[in-house]
């Protein structure tokens, strides 16, 4: 599980297929600070450091600031880009840079996506017969994912304008159609009010996007024995006890999907680092991709996830294997107990064709 320790889930509210569970910080964290950088809608380009290019739409940006003596530090406010004339593509200097001594801008998600996307992409450890040097060379890029605008996402954008705020609220949890579509958490409560509108623009996978048209809610209602009410401090204390039970059947079961096997650091922020991670690829389970800021003991101040269709599931699985196989057909396939013809029409069903001519 992703440590969210320090936060405490909420009662839920729900609109059509989304239920929305929000996350609450008694104690708020004021060394690390959020705000967004908006941008226009032109297709963006973020160069990276291995020369390789990953090209997205991406709408907006989180700027982190922060402080290394734990005192407060100062949040931005929403900023307009500027957009770019005559230019049909915004260029991005990496996924994640400096902008000044205690500042770091971030592309939210796509962090997270372009290490999904690098996946085993990158030179193979073993060079078999079958290797062109192209392959050799450059790696088996480009590597293609689809995803849906939170704006395509139905009932997302009524069910985020009548959110109502808890006191102390600095995260959410969605779900649409009672599958986790995603986390969201922030340090502080008037960064997440701030950044509470830019859900409508992040990034959601196609099982995500089927299930807001066709599968519904279901209602968790509380349940209140009036036979152990005779007083308003019983009705408090029934009232309580509901929310104590909600909570953990929430934790214990809803949110269960949401792990971190795979993670890897990215930056340093003083006391905090950037890391982003990958699912184990359980083709029974959940998976999800996504960044995280996390303080010394290793609590989670941001979170940022993407839950991963059962096909990019299967396409992640896939890799994994060949790549612990040493990319040899024969072997993976002996490990998968299938034949290596089955194993080849299995890799072009995934969209992988290339990597067999």
């Amino acid at each position: 599980m992703v440590d969210l320790t320090g936060l405490v889930t909420g009662p839920a509210q729900t609109w059509g297929t989304v239920r929305l569970v929000p996350l609450v910080r008694p104690e708020p964290i004021v060394d690390l600070r959020l705000h967004a950088r908006v941008f226009g809608d032109e297709l963006s380009m973020a160069l990276l450091p291995d020369r390789t290019v990953y090209t997205a739409y991406v709408p907006h940006a989180f700027v982190a600031s922060w402080t290394r003596d734990g005192t407060p530090a100062a949040a931005y406010g929403t900023q307009l880009g500027e957009p770019l004339r005559r230019v049909p593509i915004r260029t991005h200097r990496r996924m994640v840079r400096r902008e000044a001594k205690n500042r770091l801008r971030i592309l939210p998600l796509h962090l997270a996506m372009e290490g999904f996307l690098a996946l085993h992409f990158g030179l193979p450890e073993i060079a078999w017969e079958d290797w062109t040097r192209a392959a050799l060379a450059g790696g088996l890029s480009p590597r293609v994912e689809e995803a849906y605008s939170g704006a395509q996402v139905r009932g997302l954008d009524d069910a985020l304008r009548i959110f109502e705020f808890h006191p102390g609220q600095c995260g959410l949890l969605l779900y649409v159609g009672d599958a986790l579509a995603g986390a969201f958490v922030v340090p502080h409560p008037e960064d997440y009010r701030a950044l509470h509108p830019t859900l409508i623009r992040d990034l959601f996978g196609e099982l995500i996007h089927e299930y807001a048209l066709h599968y519904p809610v279901r209602d968790f209602r509380a349940a209140i024995d009036d036979g152990l009410v005779a007083s308003l401090a019983d009705l408090r204390r029934q009232a309580v006890r509901q929310e104590e039970e909600w909570a953990g059947f929430h934790d214990s079961v809803m949110a269960a999907g949401l792990t971190a096997p795979n993670v890897q650091d990215v930056y340093r922020l003083g006391r905090f680092t950037l890391k982003r991670f990958l699912p184990a690829f359980d083709r029974r389970a959940e998976n999800h991709i996504g960044e995280l800021i996390t303080d010394e003991e290793g609590r989670t101040a941001y979170l940022k996830t993407f839950r991963l269709s059962q096909a990019q599931v299967r396409r992640g699985y896939l890799l994994s294997e060949l790549a612990a196989h040493g990319w040899s057909l024969v072997a993976t396939a002996a490990t998968l107990r299938t034949s290596s013809a089955e194993l080849r029409t299995r890799i072009e069903r995934a969209g992988f064709a290339r990597l067999l001519r």
